[in-house]
């Protein structure tokens, strides 16, 4: 794929505006920042896709729902809520042959979520309906396309999460790195030590794409493996990506020089000593997943409730009085 040479390092010439590059591991930080050079958080929403992907709480390969050759399967998002399992198929008929198809409803209702899965029968024919399928129109919504994230994307962590990628500009929680919304090429001096320390990948100098350019997705390995074989593959992928990175996250990211640890008093009275909206959004997570509790009277005396809940508020730089 040819490439455009625009200006790598902050330049600020005129070739970086139209120059674009784009993310193969899902990093949350990065997700959220509109030229992949952030390095801390700013948003409730990543500080949710860290503390997930740290403490493991998303599994892509455990929802016993999603089924067939990730390679062969495409993503479909904002669909009309009207569009049925039928029309969708025949719709997507005209780039290949459809070999599985699942529009994902509502548990309660029963109504389409307006996004689904479709399984075609070769790659070949996936790699179609990935070029020529983007912002066609299906019952008069304009689709969009993408690969299988969630299985093929190293670190991946859903929109629900706080992750995803893409958004509308009135969700106030844009990500960026896909295809929708790609990096722009960075008009500042990248911060190459701390990208390399937050375990970031940097934008590509020299090696931008063009705007009018298709990403590729990613390719089987040609190794003659199995099926199996390169499930496990996936999987062993994903999990090295999404924990080795997330513990560089949390321990540099957050308790940076620019965010010094925050200090808890158990007797300060400013909200129960809750003095930093990072430690209220971890709450208010634990609360919600009811996964990793923090127990105010085992806080108040300087102990918490389990070691998960040790390994997180270390990380996240917490200093319990």
């Amino acid at each position: 794929m040819t490439h455009d040479g625009g200006g790598g390092s902050g330049s600020g010439s005129s070739s970086s505006l139209s120059s674009v590059f784009y993310s193969d591991e899902y990093h949350p930080i990065q997700a959220g920042s509109i030229d992949g050079t952030d390095i801390l958080p700013h948003d409730n929403g990543v500080y949710r896709a860290l503390l997930c992907s740290k403490a493991a709480l998303y599994d892509p390969f455990g929802d016993p729902k999603v089924t067939g050759d990730p390679y062969c399967t495409l993503f479909v998002g904002r669909l009309s809520h009207l569009t049925t399992e039928d029309t969708l198929r025949k719709a997507m008929s005209d780039f290949g042959r459809v070999k599985n198809l699942r529009l994902v409803r509502d548990i309660v209702t029963g109504a389409s979520r307006g996004y689904a899965f479709v399984e075609f029968e070769t790659e070949k024919d996936m790699r179609r309906a990935y070029k020529d399928a983007h912002h066609t129109y299906i019952d008069g919504s304009e689709i969009i396309v993408d690969y299988n994230r969630q299985q093929l994307m190293p670190g991946w962590i859903p929109r629900r999460l706080g992750g995803g990628l893409g958004g509308k500009k009135e969700s106030g929680q844009l990500r960026f790195g896909g295809r929708e919304r790609p990096f722009r090429a960075p008009l500042r001096l990248i911060p190459f030590d701390d990208l390399k320390r937050l375990g970031i990948p940097p934008p590509p100098e020299g090696r931008y794409m063009s705007r009018f350019q298709i990403p590729s997705p990613p390719r089987r390995k040609r190794s003659g493996s199995s099926d199996l074989d390169e499930r496990s593959r996936l999987e062993k992928h994903h999990r090295h990506a999404g924990h080795s990175s997330s513990r560089r996250i949390l321990t540099s990211g957050i308790t940076g020089s620019t965010h010094p640890p925050v200090k808890f008093d158990g007797n300060s009275g400013d909200n129960g000593g809750w003095r930093d909206l990072r430690f209220r959004t971890l709450r208010c997570f634990c609360k919600k997943l009811a996964v990793l509790r923090i127990v105010s009277s085992d806080i108040n005396q300087g102990e918490a409730s389990s070691s998960s809940t040790l390994v997180v508020a270390s990380d996240l730089g917490l200093v319990l009085a």
